[in-house]
């Protein structure tokens, strides 16, 4: 994957761009003719780094970020206001940044009851069913770690279609997987449908004594409102996001698809291996 888009898709377009944005507004205090271009330069580029990283920190906050950012464009021709104003437009983005941070933590699991695991997923969990790919990653994963796996994934598979295979199966574990919504964001399903589909499907797999983990979907540029849906469905249901760098890092590796979104073997290989690194907390390793 081109560095680039690994940058933009992966979310740190945002923290770049917002370093940007910090580098104009104090660049703009300066008289000198030579830091005028700086202060161009950085700023396009900064606002459009941040706006194609499809990042969804709440509506009203970037609202307020783009009044103090207008202010302090105007303040060009008020010279008394223009240090003030760059200061606040520095100080709003790197609160901005702070309300992201967090997301791009991965955060650690309590330990579970039994060693087992419920996986819910499209093809990125299922395969496609072609010769190249002989293991998918979650029976690589029950092999490699004495792991009881329930791998319900399926080609194509949307939250709404994984609502409808859940309902016919039990889920006994203590800790599911949810690793959906791929094809709802490059399929034909709305943001609005997406919410209302991921709503019920966390709602029917949510259970006091369980811990639901879901991978945060990589998102194209302005694709803000799936990012939005997935955070504010997380945290009404108690489920703990897994950052969406995490997920696009093993999508970005050497030889780790079969056309940039499926997995070849290598890949399952590589998500196994990072699946563990995430759960392995939750699976302390057994006494002799």
């Amino acid at each position: 994957m081109n560095w680039l888009v690994f940058h933009i898709v992966s979310g740190h377009a945002f923290f770049s761009g917002i370093a940007l944005l910090i580098i104009a507004a104090y660049s703009s205090m300066a008289r000198r003719p030579v830091f005028n271009r700086i202060v161009v330069l950085a700023f396009l580029t900064g606002v459009i780094l941040v706006a194609v990283s499809s990042t969804p920190i709440p509506y009203w906050y970037y609202a307020v970020a783009a009044v103090v950012t207008v202010a302090w464009i105007a303040s060009g021709y008020w010279k008394t206001w223009r240090c003030r104003t760059a200061y606040a437009t520095a100080a709003v983005w790197v609160i901005a940044a702070i309300i992201e941070f967090p997301f791009h933590i991965t955060p650690s699991l309590r330990p579970a009851d039994h060693r087992s695991l419920t996986i819910i997923g499209d093809s990125v969990t299922a395969g496609t069913g072609g010769d190249e790919t002989s293991e998918t990653w979650p029976s690589i994963l029950a092999r490699g770690h004495q792991l009881q796996v329930q791998d319900i994934s399926h080609m194509g598979e949307t939250a709404a279609s994984a609502l409808r295979r859940i309902r016919s199966q039990e889920i006994t574990a203590s800790l599911v997987l949810v690793e959906i919504g791929g094809n709802d964001l490059l399929g034909s399903t709305t943001s609005a449908q997406f919410a209302t589909d991921l709503d019920a499907l966390l709602e029917s797999v949510v259970r006091a004594d369980r811990q639901i983990v879901m991978f945060e979907l990589p998102l194209p540029p302005f694709c803000h409102e799936y990012g939005r849906v997935q955070r504010a469905l997380a945290r009404r249901h108690g489920v703990v996001l897994i950052s969406k760098r995490v997920f696009l890092s093993v999508i970005a590796g050497s030889d780790s698809t079969l056309d940039s979104i499926h997995l070849s073997q290598s890949g399952h290989q590589r998500m196994a291996d990072l699946v563990w690194d995430l759960i392995a907390t939750a699976f302390p390793a057994k006494r002799p």
